[in-house]
């Protein structure tokens, strides 16, 4: 498809899309960690473990497996540990890609509307976007627990549509995984893929996503103004 796209929406993801989030929730968990005897992680194997959500985070910790479910009662503790200890953390070390801010002033003022789509929790989503100065350009917010499933699911990218009132045909989906890959193509939606987020430890590069760029403003320039 030759570029720039023609859109009415642009639905951006949130953890290694807009901003580095892994210090913060490398604290979170360790501290988990400590507060239960296990071991510190380093900060690479938690970035493989971000993509799903907070709760598959947990579970990934304790069995150390990508694909691994922790029994119920230790799952319940480490959770409430990691909740806790990363409304501590959340926004303290995180910062914002270069070039964020202007790439999404530009999309506003070309007249896209914009929605952040992540499968973070909204608590947490919430109190970020306002803590790093980005919550104003986003009209609409669809976190992790909006929805029954989150991404790769449809569900997030087509509640973010309904949110907008625009078709997934007239939306672009700008993420940094396979999970926002699936999740836009499950609900009909171009992708385009940034490089250096975290797609759970694995190069976006081979991924079949309409385009890959380095980062969010490039992937902003592949979008055009809507139609007056």
């Amino acid at each position: 498809m030759t570029a720039p796209w023609p859109a009415r929406a642009v639905l951006i993801d949130l953890d290694g899309t807009l901003l580095d989030t892994v210090p913060d929730i490398a604290a979170a968990v360790n501290a988990m960690c400590a507060e239960l005897g296990r071991s510190a992680l380093p900060i690479e194997t938690v970035a493989s473990y971000i993509g799903k959500g907070a709760d598959v985070l947990v579970h990934r910790v304790l069995t150390g497996a990508r694909d691994g479910l922790a029994d119920p009662e230790p799952f319940a503790l480490a959770r409430e540990s990691f909740y806790r200890h990363y409304r501590r953390f959340n926004g303290h070390a995180a910062l914002v890609f270069p070039g964020v801010p202007g790439a999404l002033a530009d999309l506003q003022a070309r007249g896209l509307r914009l929605a952040c789509v992540t499968n973070k929790p909204r608590e947490f989503t919430v109190d970020l976007l306002q803590r790093v100065g980005l919550v104003e350009y986003f009209e609409v917010i669809i976190s992790g627990d909006d929805t029954v499933e989150k991404k790769p699911h449809a569900a997030p990218v087509l509640a973010a549509c309904e949110r907008l009132n625009v078709s997934a045909s007239d939306a672009v989906m700008i993420g940094d995984s396979e999970n926002d890959l699936l999740s836009a193509r499950a609900a009909g939606c171009r992708a385009i893929l940034v490089e250096g987020g975290y797609n759970e430890g694995v190069a976006v590069g081979a991924l079949p996503a309409d385009a890959i760029v380095e980062s969010l403003p490039d992937a902003a320039q592949l979008i055009a103004t809507p139609a007056a």
